[in-house]
């Protein structure tokens, strides 16, 4: 009873904060941190320590795995190697740097341990940022490098702690044994989140009842971080790996219906748990001081090591972003000449006609992948970070959730010194890192006047799109007979009706683009939808009347109620963000 009212509170908090903050124009999780802090030292509240394993064991999966059905798999691939510099090599240079940092600073620190630490404090929690730069219309490319980061650094960082803290045990030895247990992790991990995802994504295609296809989606996070950690390899990563797989073969292999639900009950669910975490934050921040032995290191001390400590985590992010962009850039420059190599090459295959089906089948690949390949040159070019960016993306490095949670795994057993101040250390960061950097992050923003999304390209874009694809489901009509299987004829009004309705989309796209000034009434598409919006507004409020009233089935009303439902969702344009 006493948990129920707790998570009744918890929520309702929660709700308030984050709608108080779009408000403010503040990320939900800075607030949050600083109301945890406010509540906890009201009377009668009790001490609040939430286990470390509950963290990264319960929590964590399901938040990464929601974060990555929702990246764009396109993107991600497109910006693998700067997203590997960012969560793999930084993460491992900070841990090393802000280890030996703290090593010298306090006396009776080890290395070994000193690095522990910073695998705990290295990995940036990409959601306070990704939330800022949305609303403020930061470029798709340095979102896509924070979410990016987000979902992989997590990985790193807890590998990296549980190699750091086998030396403090004496249970690995030397940089190479490191070294082969990361590669272990890291292989054994890919290998078992895709097979996850696989295998997931295959059963939940052959289920048509949306029940049982959310109870299976609910499990996927679990299936792939279970026997990843049972095999002593990173269980993040496999839970990433499975979420980008499901989202990237998502529109193939699911129906429509899975996908909706797929994003209403993950946002939720991620929603909830992020947000809890950061809560619990501030919560555990009076009582975490309470615990310090201030005859070992003081308070003051460990805040102050703590603030140095995020000072250094700056500079050293801010040192990596620099190469990181100019190799960027030398990228983009050795793409272009490996393309015209390859358009030489495939030069030579248009010439000369092909007679061999395997010099076809030769010629046909290569020419998709000159296709993906000049694609992906274009959004280099068109999307490039410049200095602007390269400050905005130094100073999106805000901890949260994992540092919180790695933390309080540091052993107990006395082979780490100064436990209860590390993890003081620990919170310090992340706290300063959400609060400074994060409360500053869209000033900095609005500062920089960095260029963000081009609505009107963007607009452009869908219309040409929808103009492929409904050219595309056209050339479907082209014979209907045959493709449906049916001897007789087809009513060629019931043909047209097709038509008008594919046709209707590609043109209220294009109003949009090129008529956005013009009056309603002279926008006869969009004078469609909006008359056929106030049709249905008027069905529904006559279908309340009856259920209401109840003169109908229960049965025929639901049935009613969802056919008004996709009708309206069809004719109200998504919002920005969803």
């Amino acid at each position: 009873m006493e948990l129920g009212v707790y998570a009744i509170i918890g929520v309702g908090v929660i709700v308030a904060v984050a709608a108080f903050s779009r408000r403010l124009g503040i990320a939900a999780p800075i607030i949050l941190v600083l109301v945890g802090v406010g509540i906890s030292f009201l009377p009668g509240v009790p001490e609040v320590e939430v286990p470390y394993e509950l963290i990264l064991d319960v929590v964590l999966p399901p938040v990464l795995y929601a974060a990555a059905l929702t990246v764009p798999i396109t993107d991600f691939r497109r910006n693998l190697a700067p997203i590997a510099s960012l969560s793999i090599v930084l993460v491992v240079i900070t841990a090393l740097g802000s280890g030996f940092l703290l090593y010298t600073l306090l006396p009776h620190l080890n290395l070994a341990a000193g690095i522990a630490l910073g695998a705990i404090i290295s990995p940036p929690d990409a959601v306070a940022a990704t939330s800022i730069g949305r609303r403020l219309g930061l470029p798709p490319r340095l979102l896509t490098l924070l979410e990016g980061e987000g979902l992989l650094n997590d990985a790193t960082a807890l590998v990296l702690l549980r190699s750091a803290l086998a030396v403090v045990a004496g249970g690995i030895g030397t940089p190479w044994h490191v070294a082969t247990d990361f590669g272990y992790a890291v292989v054994v991990a890919v290998i078992i989140g895709l097979a996850a995802g696989i295998v997931t994504t295959w059963v939940r295609s052959r289920f048509t009842d949306a029940t049982l296809d959310t109870a299976i989606s609910l499990i996927v996070p679990f299936v792939a971080f279970m026997p990843a950690e049972a095999l002593n390899a990173s269980g993040v990563l496999a839970v990433v790996i499975a979420g980008l797989y499901v989202g990237g073969v998502g529109p193939r292999l699911l129906s429509a219906q899975a996908r909706i639900n797929e994003r209403i009950n993950w946002g939720t669910v991620q929603f909830l748990l992020e947000n809890a975490v950061f809560l619990a934050i501030g919560l555990q921040i009076r009582f975490l001081v309470d615990h310090v032995n201030q005859s070992v290191l003081s308070i003051g001390a460990s805040v102050g090591i703590g603030l140095l400590a995020t000072a250094a985590l700056i500079v050293i992010r801010f040192a990596w972003i620099v190469p990181l962009l100019a190799g960027m850039r030398r990228a983009v420059a050795r793409r272009e000449k490996r393309l015209l190599r390859q358009w030489l090459w495939l030069s030579y295959f248009r010439a000369h006609p092909v007679e061999k089906p395997r010099d076809a089948r030769r010629k046909r690949r290569a020419e998709q992948d000159y296709a993906r390949r000049r694609a992906d040159l274009d959004h280099d070019r068109e999307n490039q970070i410049d200095w602007r960016g390269g400050i905005a993306l130094g100073w999106s490095g805000m901890r949260g959730v994992v540092t919180l949670a790695a933390a309080q795994s540091l052993p107990t057993d006395g082979s780490v010194p100064y436990r209860s101040q590390l993890i003081l250390i620990a919170f310090t960061v992340a706290v300063a890192s959400l609060v400074v950097q994060g409360g500053t992050l869209p000033w900095l923003i609005k500062l920089l006047r960095i260029p963000g999304v081009d609505a009107d390209a963007d607009g452009r874009d869908v219309a040409r799109l929808l103009d492929e694809v409904s050219n595309a489901g056209l050339k479907a009509l082209d014979d209907p007979r045959e493709a449906l299987g049916i001897e007789g004829e087809i009513d060629p009004d019931v043909l047209e009706r097709v038509r008008q309705s594919t046709f209707l989309r590609s043109e209220v796209a294009w109003e949009r683009v090129r008529a956005s000034d013009v009056p309603l009434d002279q926008r006869p598409h969009q004078l469609f939808m909006a008359l056929r919006r106030l049709v249905v507004d008027a069905e529904r409020e006559k279908l309340v009347e009856e259920q209401r009233l109840g003169r109908y089935s229960t049965r025929a009303l639901a049935s009613v109620q969802t056919m008004l439902d996709l009708e309206d969702t069809r004719l109200r344009p998504p919002r920005a963000g969803h």
